[in-house]
């Protein structure tokens, strides 16, 4: 298969010519190592080759389903393939090989996917940009020097760079979307407990994240989301189940959509004016689309909002690291993380069992918020970043004083986070292009278990080709 055919495809598209026989499972899987060899080393964004296992589930038979013989990543966070290493991004967990499979990994292989590797993503996912000290940056494919985004930075400059269709990818505090916007494609956070974590795991960070897929199309998150979806056993979230596809959403007729625009940052972080202009001019596009916009403003105390999700974040770091340093019985050291993260465990120790039940009920009182300015509108529409992607260096995990970063790092988190916290579905998808040339992504929000409205109207989006980087 030719590269340049190959690199243009979505999944759908690409499992539809395998589907049809006019190229195999080993050849789309041959065209990706291609890719990946002439691109990887520039880019660093895939950190573990998964050959072997690639290569035994073709020749074993691939189940028939949605995506057989699409080559795919998995995030190398918490995302367990038996025999493989899920190192977390942390030179802790280097060495650390899964016993079993997720529950999300199992429905990817009875979906027909060929899972070829596991991309690079910042240590336990605590930054918004991918540079960590196992494996080194992953570099932006439109600019390099530039961030992919994080945590999931390597599954996007993945499929940006068109060495796989699409990626797996995690989401507690704007992970998915954040590297969508910044390398031009679509990332969907789905509505809290949507797609299982288990079976060992069955929450993230106390319900703050979950996981879903970077992909280029609107198409594929939907039809990924139908074949991921769905409870397991122990699940501890009850979400409501769609009526009908995911996939069948997206080309849906969609009437006049209520949309509140919202341009001022949850954490209390300054907006960078060109995302503002841009984020103000797909606003009117919305509207040249029949739709009403209005703008709004969201009364919610900045502090609270970023302190509590903060104490969640940590306590559950601090949790998995003591669970680590019981399983190596020694205490783990400076040495053995990143600073940032070390700083962040101090931190974590210290947190009370009071404070933590206090920022619980402060992120469940956002909901509320949240739920009843959704009364009122179909949609919200905000940036997906309050600043434009950053070069690398700007958010150093291993600078001693984190107040030269953590500005920048509430930027790229002063509109995602929040629906971290409430568990609402939010999508980024690329409307925007900044001077420099690099994506801009804007975020849509809809009402719990609504991902089937943020796919129609992104859908429609797509369709109208107001997408600004990549088009099928």
């Amino acid at each position: 298969m030719h590269k340049d055919e190959y690199s243009v495809l979505d999944g759908l598209g690409l499992a539809q010519l395998i589907r049809q026989g006019e190229v195999s499972a080993q050849e789309a899987l041959a065209t990706a190592k291609s890719l990946l060899q002439e691109k990887n080393p520039s880019l660093n964004a895939m950190v573990l080759s998964m050959d072997t296992q690639a290569t035994k589930s073709i020749n074993a038979g691939l189940p028939k389903g949605p995506f057989t013989g699409v080559p795919f990543a998995l995030k190398d966070l918490g995302m367990q393939y038996k025999g493989v290493v899920t190192s977390n991004g942390s030179r802790l967990f280097r060495d650390t090989v899964a016993t079993h499979d997720s529950t999300l990994v199992q429905r990817y292989k009875d979906a027909g996917l060929v899972i070829c590797g596991k991309s690079n993503t910042p240590e336990f996912g605590l930054a918004t940009t991918t540079e960590p000290v196992l494996f080194g940056p992953t570099h932006n494919p439109w600019k390099h020097g530039y961030s992919s985004g994080g945590s999931s930075g390597g599954a996007s400059a993945l499929v940006a760079a068109g060495i796989l269709p699409m990626a797996h990818a995690s989401d507690g505090g704007g992970s998915i979307r954040i590297p969508a916007s910044c390398c031009g494609l679509v990332g969907l956070k789905p509505t809290r407990g949507r797609i299982p974590l288990g079976p060992t795991q069955l929450e993230g960070w106390g319900g703050l994240s979950t996981t879903h897929a970077i992909t280029k199309s609107v198409r594929d998150s939907a039809a990924l989301l139908d074949i991921s979806a769905g409870p397991e056993l122990g699940s501890p979230y009850q979400v409501t189940e769609q009526t009908g596809s995911f996939l069948d959403c997206v080309s849906k007729p969609l009437a006049q959509q209520k949309i509140g625009l919202c341009l001022t940052t949850f954490n209390g972080a300054d907006i960078d004016q060109e995302v503002a202009e841009i984020t103000k001019a797909n606003a009117r596009q919305l509207e040249n689309l029949g739709h009403f916009v209005e703008l709004i403003n969201v009364d919610l105390n900045t502090d609270n909002v970023r302190d509590a999700h903060g104490m969640i974040a940590l306590s559950h770091l601090g949790a998995m690291l003591n669970a680590k340093q019981t399983e190596l019985g020694r205490v783990i050291t400076q040495e053995d993380i990143e600073l940032g993260s070390w700083q962040n465990y101090q931190y974590a120790k210290e947190i009370s069992a009071p404070e933590y039940a206090a920022a619980a009920a402060m992120i469940h009182q956002h909901g509320r918020v949240i739920d009843t300015l959704l009364a009122s509108l179909d949609c919200l529409l905000t940036p997906t970043m309050a600043c434009l992607p950053l070069a690398h260096g700007r958010i150093d995990m291993m600078a001693e004083d984190p107040s030269t970063y953590t500005p920048l790092l509430l930027q790229t988190l002063g509109f995602t986070a929040l629906f971290n916290d409430t568990g609402h579905p939010a999508i980024s998808i690329p409307m925007g292009m900044s001077k420099n040339g690099l994506p801009v992504g804007s975020q849509l929000v809809a009402k719990a278990s609504e991902e089937g409205k943020l796919l129609q109207l992104a859908g429609q989006i797509e369709a109208a080709g107001l997408f600004t980087s990549l088009s099928f």
